[in-house]
């Protein structure tokens, strides 16, 4: 029954890039002919509100992943960020044209930190691709995909405290749509949630949607010719019994699913709830679906009425949602729901990442803003993003990339280019007559990766940058040059 396109035939269609682009996160990075920018993913960053209560860390999403191909223009590429809050970019990987991707965080993988994310081919509402893991060096140390005739898609990679990965997969499959008003032969994307081991890279348990849901479950027409997304399936979690829950945003549904038997123990929202929803629980085209705790629900709930595509137009506002769940009653109540100050509503995308105290961190998808809120709902920080992205995320990192910092002369500048290096709070250039007889020419504050000092009228000699972190200390320093003129 499988149809589309495989692993296998991704992989024959992009190997040499993704090679390539894992190969650009190692070791190999090549000397810029150009200074590279921090104004190129963070010209559309618009911060609105940076309240010193808010939380520390850093931002992580992706530029260009709702707009990969904008409609009449030039296609945008997709750019992974890590930035303060501030803007400032830390650390940037352009990616391969004709690739996007999403769910750039930071995880916990053999008891260490790693960057993880997802990137490939985008296809229609899904994704054909791999998920990523990167070490504390920005070295790419694995990558994970379900296996057999499954790519990994955009909507999920989640890793768990036993070394597993959670990933959803679309499949093109044949069947019986005289249901939905189509043919008996008709063609829909199946939706699976694999529970993958990523050290022995061996899928574990699998949960085939169509396997479970009728397709006459979801509210979704069939159109003469098209390919029906009955599911969408993107998210998958682990509720604290080890349970998954996963969200269907076409039926605007989340299950709670036994990875033994793959049997559905509830079902929340949509046709069929197992809980009665009591006053402002109803959702729709939720994402992100999360436990906290064995009777808490959190979701994104975007509640949106019209396009997906679009922005605007949902009679609803978009909100963060906290639900309570009474299993004896079958009931389900509503803790909390955070909208935008704005009354955003987003057509698609969004994430709700809960936060140490009680503080909440969002993605607002293609509403384009990403924000943190305060236990209490006071917002804390909130961004303007052109584009949106699909998740954003908030986390402490530290980044030491393998290759030193680069020097790169620009008319009466030099910049300091140091990719993901996050403990530099400043530099120092150095110039002389000899590389042996240097001085201190000019000083300057970190301001993102790529920092600009000036050269003070001088050309002659040789230069050197110093860069130093919070106390001083030199952390890494080019080797002494002179002007490239």
């Amino acid at each position: 029954m499988a149809g589309g396109i495989s692993r296998r035939q991704f992989g024959v269609m992009t190997g040499v890039a993704l090679t390539a682009a894992a190969a650009a996160c190692g070791t190999r990075d090549s000397k810029p002919a150009a200074p590279p920018s921090t104004s190129a993913p963070s010209s559309g960053y618009s911060v609105k509100v940076n309240n010193p209560r808010g939380a520390p860390g850093y931002v992580f999403y992706v530029s260009g992943t709702t707009a990969a191909n904008p409609a009449g223009g030039t296609p945008k590429a997709s750019v992974l960020v890590i930035a303060d809050k501030a803007g400032r970019v830390v650390w940037q990987r352009e990616l391969p044209a004709g690739q996007t991707a999403g769910n750039l965080r930071v995880q916990t993988y053999r008891g260490k930190p790693v960057l993880t994310w997802w990137q490939g081919l985008k296809q229609g509402g899904h994704g054909l691709g791999l998920s990523y893991i990167a070490d504390e060096r920005y070295n790419v140390i694995d990558t994970v995909t379900p296996g057999g005739e499954l790519s990994s898609d955009i909507h999920e990679f989640r890793l768990t405290p036993d070394g597993h990965a959670l990933v959803t997969s679309y499949q093109e499959v044949v069947t019986d749509l005289s249901a939905v008003g189509g043919p008996k032969d008709g063609r829909i994307y199946n939706c699976i949630a694999s529970v993958v081991d990523v050290e022995r890279h061996q899928t574990l348990f699998q949960w085939d949607a169509l396997a479970h849901v009728p397709v006459s479950d979801s509210p979704a027409k069939y159109s003469a010719g098209q390919v029906l997304d009955p599911y969408h399936m993107n998210s998958i979690a682990l509720d604290p019994a080890g349970n998954l829950l996963i969200s269907l945003r076409a039926l605007s549904t989340v299950f709670n699913v036994d990875p033994r038997t793959g049997a559905i123990n509830w079902r929340l929202g949509g046709k069929q709830s197992t809980f009665a929803l009591g006053d402002g629980v109803e959702f729709a085209y939720q994402h992100d679906a999360e436990m906290p705790d064995a009777n808490t629900i959190t979701l994104f709930d975007n509640h949106f009425e019209g396009n997906a595509g679009q922005t605007g137009g949902g009679s609803v506002p978009s909100s963060l949602k906290w639900i309570r769940l009474d299993p004896a009653a079958r009931t389900a109540t509503l803790l909390r729901a955070q909208p935008h100050p704005d009354k955003l509503s987003s057509g698609a995308m969004g994430n709700l990442q809960q936060l140490p105290g009680g503080g909440t961190f969002s993605g607002w998808g293609t509403a384009g803003h990403i924000a943190e809120f305060a236990a209490d709902g006071t917002m804390l920080y909130d961004v303007a993003l052109a584009g949106g992205t699909y998740r954003a995320y908030l986390d402490e990192w530290s980044g030491t990339p393998v290759e030193p910092p680069k020097m790169v002369f620009a008319g009466d500048v030099v910049h300091a280019v140091w990719n993901g290096a996050t403990a530099v709070r400043s530099w120092r250039l150095r110039h002389g007559p000899q590389s042996t007889a240097m001085t201190v020419l000019a000083t300057a504050e970190w301001a993102g990766y790529d920092t600009a000092l000036p050269l003070n009228g001088g050309t002659d000699g040789y230069y050197q940058l110093q860069a130093l972190d919070s106390s001083g200390n030199v952390v890494g320093e080019t080797p002494p040059l002179p002007h490239a003129g």
